[in-house]
């Protein structure tokens, strides 16, 4: 990069200067963000997949599976309103059946 000496210039030309310097940064970034968008939109047709189902994909494999819902695996025989999906602290219910002698896969859905 050119060493530009800013030394003859006044302060209202200096932020004549920088004010030009952050126009032009933005008007960059917004033509490497319309190029990104485009390569995106490209490479979504060659594969044949809209934009919205490229996205949703990646998004769930980059998720670390925080706040999805997971499917009840245990089942309380006494009352099948109460489940467990084996994630967490279990429930009394089934330490209680443990605590009895019933093993964890008796209340396996």
């Amino acid at each position: 990069m050119a060493n530009i000496d800013l030394s003859g210039y006044n302060l209202a030309e200096l932020k004549g200067l920088q004010h030009d310097i952050e126009r032009e940064i933005k008007s960059r970034q917004h033509q490497d963000l319309q190029k990104a968008r485009e390569q995106i939109l490209a490479i979504a047709q060659e594969a044949g997949v809209s934009v919205e189902e490229l996205l949703a994909a990646g998004g769930k494999k980059s998720k670390t599976g925080k706040g999805q819902k997971v499917q009840a695996r245990y089942q309380n025989p006494s009352d099948n309103s109460q489940t467990w999906t084996g994630r967490g602290r279990q429930p009394k219910w089934i330490a209680e059946g443990l605590a009895k002698g019933k093993a964890l896969d008796d209340f396996r859905i």
